[in-house]
């Protein structure tokens, strides 16, 4: 793909947070090329899909938008009009608490698509933050509703994509609803391990793009715990961590805490 929009922060412009800037766009080109190397094109969404239907997705996938870190894909109260597939990098989700706190709702790599959730509402009821420089494909939702009309492998895709989604918020529910603290991290680490095995990285040594404090929100724990945590698990020789890479050396071992 040769389309890109470029984000560039503009003071009193879109902030969406104090020193967190919500990206302006300016678009430099137009689509025109195919993309078949695109590990997006490994997504459930283009599963089976014939060369025509491949042909019409990377027309609708028309615009790249590429975010700094820290910047704002979009806030909650934003309104719905795209799903955003993440080509490089990573998102985390914030919504904002009943405290007023941000709370870590949700984390998105590469090859994985987020705003799903403002499909019922119109409205995104979240804010999507690069973790690091990120670059997402844009998806119209009204032209992918008119081509899962057309198609139906491509519909049965969509809401298996969507379903799929509702799973892991599911899934999250469960893990802050039942599960002990050293459950909880167990659970994520061997999350990420899958993720990125999927992605042809290794599973076993990973970049954790989160800070500790950010994990903590998004499991419900405290700064502390995590951290107390990730000390126990290396300790135990469960792990190795140096910085933010972690080396799972017992997966055995953080299987058997996980269930």
């Amino acid at each position: 793909m040769s389309a890109v929009v470029a984000l560039h922060s503009e003071k009193g412009v879109g902030y969406s947070a104090p020193g967190r800037p919500r990206p302006v766009l300016h678009e430099v080109a137009s689509l025109r090329a195919t993309c078949p190397g695109c590990t997006l094109h490994d997504l459930c969404l283009l599963e089976g899909l014939d060369a025509e239907t491949m042909r019409q997705m990377d027309a609708l996938m028309s615009t790249r938008i590429r975010l700094r870190k820290g910047e704002t894909l979009f806030r909650a109260g934003d309104r719905f009009t795209s799903l955003y597939a993440i080509r490089s990098g990573s998102f985390k989700t914030v919504l904002l608490a009943a405290d007023g706190q941000d709370q870590v709702a949700g984390y998105h790599m590469s090859a994985e698509i987020i705003g799903t959730g403002g499909i019922g509402t119109g409205s995104h009821g979240c804010q999507a933050i690069a973790l690091e420089d990120t670059e997402v494909c844009v998806l119209p939702f009204e032209r992918l509703e008119a081509l899962a009309r057309q198609n139906s492998l491509f519909q049965r895709n969509l809401y298996r994509l969507l379903s799929r989604e509702i799973a892991r918020e599911r899934a999250l529910m469960l893990l802050l609803g039942t599960m002990r603290a050293e459950q909880r991290m167990a659970v994520f680490l061997l999350d990420l391990s899958q993720r990125y095995k999927l992605r042809g990285y290794s599973s076993c040594e990973f970049r954790l793009r989160m800070t500790r404090e950010e994990i903590g929100s998004y499991l419900g724990l405290k700064l502390e715990t995590i951290s107390r945590l990730f000390s126990r698990f290396q300790r135990e020789g469960l792990l190795q961590v140096e910085g933010r890479v972690v080396k799972l050396l017992d997966r055995a071992s953080v299987e058997g805490l996980a269930h």
